[in-house]
């Protein structure tokens, strides 16, 4: 159901433009945010000047003799979620008005978008998919202000290239996202003149340039609503846990398709592995959820390689780091360490196996209760005295753990979690005493990932060391009891990892 809201059956607004009509709203939308366009270079809105100009009459003709249809869809199953997700964000603003846009295309390379993606925080409340929306939140009523299908009126559907439904595909009326949504729906055209009545009003600023610039800021109450609408999403509802735990499963699935493949991934290496994951991302979600990371070899000591240019040799390790962004936009975030022969080396199995005792470590610790770093702390005390025992920390154990030393983590380079959710980097704009400084509560989810990482110049550790990158990631649910691992279907120890890619290969 989610669907017919996404961007292939989803164009509209600009009537009158190709007339010579005053322009809408939704056309000084495109102005603002589709700078990529001169009027020079433009026949009219939305066309390129490589485009054919198009003689009146077949305009005339193209206007009539289309067949009308309305949809009556079901309701999204977010749509008594995102209510309740609404009440508490007008809970927190009393009295005033709050304007959360979903933001339009981005430029990828001349007349070219990249595929529309909403704003994390717009879809959360709305479940609305649909560029160039806006919600406005004041007390107990909420109003999406929407761009809908292309008029056949106007030449919008069959001439412009970013909202014209024989481009870019059939947009949902204004009907449609009401029934589907379940809140009220009026014509983007509507908003200026709302915004421009007195209120107290808050802009999640950064995401829409016309928003932004309809309504005066102030930074500091529009940077609260930012961190606001970022905490609510620290606690996870039951609908989105079943979300990321969908997106979970699908990364499963692109993971083993990967090592089904494998043949193939010896020959092509790096970009194998990238595309066949992809490939499950789209068929059963709505896209990655971040730029894959697929390290062979040394490559692996690279935290965000996401070049995949490599090969994958024989003899070495490759870290794989994807995850599914589902269609309701939950993004799951995995990470595995593979032997390329399918099998550890007894120095490859002994490392790897520190960095899994640091996780079971982590993921032990990741509790009710507990404070946010404690998953943190529990796995780099493992790491430090495993690197203790390499004879590679340059102090005692107890002194490279101390704040004022942490020499162990020219190793470990980089935090243990993160919070997941819509954004693979969810609640990024809370305050540090609800997030890095807080406490776990049950409906958070959390990665718990720690690493290893010895570069190939390191003259520390021994030669035979060097290059070697490990990195395990789970996607760990709290809950009253404790924990849940949603992506557990993965194996994680190392001989579980050969047993799970020899029955994939053979």
């Amino acid at each position: 159901m989610g669907e017919s809201l996404s961007g292939p059956v989803l164009p509209a607004g600009q009537a009158g433009v190709l007339r010579g009509e005053p322009p809408t709203y939704s056309d000084r939308v495109s102005d603002t945010q589709d700078s990529k366009h001169t009027q020079a270079d433009k026949t009219a809105q939305g066309t390129q000047g490589h485009d054919q100009p198009v003689p009146e009459a077949y305009a005339a003709f193209m206007r009539t003799g289309w067949g009308d249809r309305e949809l009556d869809l079901p309701q999204h199953p977010v749509a008594a979620w995102a209510s309740k997700r609404r009440a508490r964000l007008a809970e927190a603003f009393p009295g005033e008005r709050l304007v959360v846009p979903a933001g339009s295309f981005k430029e990828r390379s001349n007349d070219t978008d990249y595929r529309f993606r909403p704003a994390t925080a717009h879809t959360y409340l709305t479940g609305n998919q649909t560029s160039d929306a806006v919600l406005v939140v004041e007390g107990d009523h909420a109003v999406l202000y929407a761009r809908p299908r292309s008029p056949r009126d106007t030449d919008e559907f069959f001439r412009d290239r970013q909202y014209g439904e024989l481009w870019a595909g059939r947009r949902p009326s204004l009907h449609e996202l009401t029934g589907s949504l379940g809140l009220t729906v009026r014509h983007l055209d509507e908003l200026p003149e709302h915004l421009a009545q007195a209120g107290k009003t808050r802009v999640l600023r950064g995401v829409d340039a016309a928003v932004d610039s309809t309504v005066d800021g102030d930074e500091g109450r529009d940077l609260e609503l930012a961190r606001v609408l970022s905490e609510l999403r620290l606690l996870k509802d039951e609908w989105e846990i079943g979300e990321l735990t969908e997106a979970c499963d699908i990364t499963a699935l692109g993971f083993s398709d990967s090592v089904r493949e494998w043949d193939n991934v010896l020959t092509y290496g790096e970009r194998w592995i990238e595309g066949t994951f992809f490939r499950r991302a789209r068929a059963m979600g709505n896209d990655i959820g971040y730029d894959s990371i697929v390290g062979g070899g040394a490559h692996a000591t690279t935290l965000h390689w996401i070049d995949n240019t490599g090969p994958i040799t024989p003899g070495e390790l490759v870290l794989l780091d994807m995850g599914v962004e589902g269609r309701n936009l939950y993004t799951a975030d995995v990470t595995r360490t593979l032997p390329v022969d399918g099998t550890f080396t007894p120095l490859q199995r002994d490392v790897y196996t520190l960095v899994y005792d640091a996780q079971s470590a982590g993921i032990d610790a990741t509790q009710p209760g507990s404070s946010f770093m404690a998953p943190h702390h529990a796995a780099m005390e493992v790491l430090a005295n495993g690197l203790a025992d390499l004879g590679l920390l340059p102090v005692p154990v107890e002194e490279a753990l101390r704040p004022d030393s942490q020499v162990f983590k020219r190793w470990t380079l980089h935090s243990v979690s993160h919070m997941l959710g819509m954004d693979v980097h969810d609640c990024a704009r809370s305050s540090r005493e609800a997030y890095h400084d807080g406490t776990l509560e049950p409906g958070m989810v959390l990665t718990v990932e720690p690493g290893l990482y010895f570069q190939e110049d390191d003259l520390l550790v021994p030669e035979e060391l060097r290059g070697i990158g490990i990195r395990i990631e789970d996607d760990i649910l709290v809950t009253p009891e404790g924990n849940t691992n949603l992506s557990a279907s993965l194996p994680r120890e190392a001989s579980a990892i050969e047993e799970w890619m020899g029955s994939l290969r053979a």
